[in-house]
């Protein structure tokens, strides 16, 4: 069993930057893929980034490439998204999940526990 918890969202203008945490619960932190995925109002939940249990790969949507990086922190059984050059259709509710796979995986599907959300929400 693993518990996500997500901090760091907030209101940003356009151009800003945010970074979100997800802190997790369980001594087998390291041994799940994580992922970062959003969903805003009227859509369908969506992938946003993924990075391996051993953190050596990633991968990310293009709509996010070369402006938000996923990293974690084992020691600190933390997950972080770095966003920056922050967009107004980057508002969402941000979701982390963690995945039993070695692998950096793309779908809702294929991750089992999900935190709570945080919301981001980018002014034009």
């Amino acid at each position: 069993q693993v518990q996500l918890v997500e901090s760091g969202g907030g209101l940003v203008q356009a151009g800003g930057s945010l970074r979100l945490s997800c802190a997790a619960s369980g001594r087998t932190f390291s041994s799940y893929t994580m992922g970062w995925f959003r969903q805003a109002p009227g859509k369908e939940r969506e992938f946003v980034a993924t990075i391996s249990s051993s953190g050596r790969n990633k991968a990310y949507a293009d709509s996010v490439k070369a402006r938000f990086t996923i990293t974690r922190d084992i020691t600190q059984n933390t997950v972080y998204l770095q966003m920056n050059s922050l967009k107004p259709e980057d508002t969402a509710v941000y979701y982390c999940a963690a995945g039993s796979s070695v692998v950096p995986r793309i779908r809702v599907y294929e991750y089992d526990y999900w935190g709570q959300g945080t919301q981001v929400t980018v002014s034009s």
